[in-house]
């Protein structure tokens, strides 16, 4: 299956519904599973562009659905489409979610350790030149964008 077409399916969807895709994923194990986050566009209205609704996602996963199977594009046995957004705690994966997401709180795990630490929860400060900042409570830390293993918002209340 090349996830590169099916991700350009699911755009060409989402984007005709003023959405766009935050990332697919696909996992074999007992079932198969493609799995399509999508997000909304910061706007005038919704700065933070949070807002994906569980309607949002029914449009997209039936429109998905009818191009995936007419285009052949996930060959082989019977899988499940689950369309959703991506959450609260959403993982960060680009730069632009560095920038997106400035002052909000997150954890970020490093491949390599940075000031002898491999894990860092803080707010974010900005993205510039393959760098992220992160506000931690008595300092400031800058860790290189590629050096991320994995990092999410956290959920405040």
């Amino acid at each position: 299956m090349d996830l590169e077409k099916v991700r350009e399916a699911a755009e060409r969807v989402a984007r005709s519904l003023g959405l766009e895709v935050f990332d697919v994923e696909w996992k074999v194990g007992k079932q198969r599973l493609l799995r399509v986050y999508l997000d909304r566009l910061p706007g005038p209205e919704n700065p933070e562009g949070l807002g994906v609704t569980h309607k949002d996602c029914e449009r997209v996963s039936a429109d998905l659905s009818v191009i995936l199977d007419v285009e052949d594009l996930v060959p082989g046995p019977g899988y499940i489409l689950e369309v959703s957004s991506p959450g609260l705690d959403r993982k960060l994966i680009k730069p632009a979610d560095y920038e997106r997401f400035v002052g909000r709180l997150a954890k970020i795990w490093l491949s390599q350790p940075v000031e002898n630490e491999k894990y860092f929860e803080g707010r974010l400060a900005g993205y510039a030149d393959g760098m992220v900042k992160l506000a931690l409570k008595k300092r400031e830390v800058t860790v290189p964008f590629a050096g991320i293993r994995k990092a999410n918002l956290v959920v405040e209340i």
